[in-house]
């Protein structure tokens, strides 16, 4: 398969304190190198912390705060797992609100691990086939999702995956949605 291009894309990434460092480092990376722009987007300004499952990580320095952007400024979504940063994202309006443009404006969003929480909250999830960390299975399922067992899962430009074991397939199908651009059946 020839490589995918995300020249001229902007993609975000939504995290706060308590992120899996790889599950924002390696998509980060992914596509970066595709060519797309990419910028850190978290409920306050300076720097996030990081997490290496239950030790403490990197800290990474924030582009923008929820109220400085919108779904509008972007190319598609990035939802990094962890258990803290999603749990926190999640009741935070505008980090839901976020989520919920996205799909509003049928832009591509991926979230792995934890991520798939954001989804559960904004709302997005009924009727989609996805996969998540397995204590999320019971949240999506209750929110109307089919839930399944698998490395990588695409539903209608959303891209979900399991745990950190999955961010090669992960990021390629990610790097492949965010290539195609908007999905017409991705409606709210």
């Amino acid at each position: 398969m020839a490589q995918q291009s995300l020249q001229g894309k902007k993609i975000a990434f939504l995290a706060t304190d308590g992120f899996e460092q790889v599950e924002l480092t390696k998509p980060w990376q992914a596509i970066r190198d595709a060519g797309a722009e990419v910028e850190l987007v978290s409920l306050e300004s300076g720097e996030i912390q990081g997490v290496h499952h239950d030790e403490k990580g990197d800290k990474f320095k924030v582009d923008k705060t929820l109220d400085q952007v919108s779904a509008k400024d972007y190319n598609g979504l990035v939802l990094p797992g962890g258990v803290f940063n999603p749990d926190a994202l999640r009741v935070n309006e505008s980090a839901v609100s976020f989520v919920r443009e996205f799909f509003a404006e049928n832009k591509p969003v991926a979230a792995i691990c934890h991520g798939p929480w954001l989804l559960v909250e904004a709302d997005v999830v009924d009727g989609r086939k996805v996969t998540s960390w397995p204590s999320v299975r019971t949240d999506l399922i209750n929110a109307g999702a089919n839930w399944v067992d698998e490395e990588c899962v695409c539903d209608e430009g959303l891209v979900t995956s399991r745990n950190p074991d999955d961010l090669p397939a992960f990021c390629s199908k990610a790097v492949e949605e965010f290539a195609e651009g908007q999905h017409a059946g991705q409606t709210v």
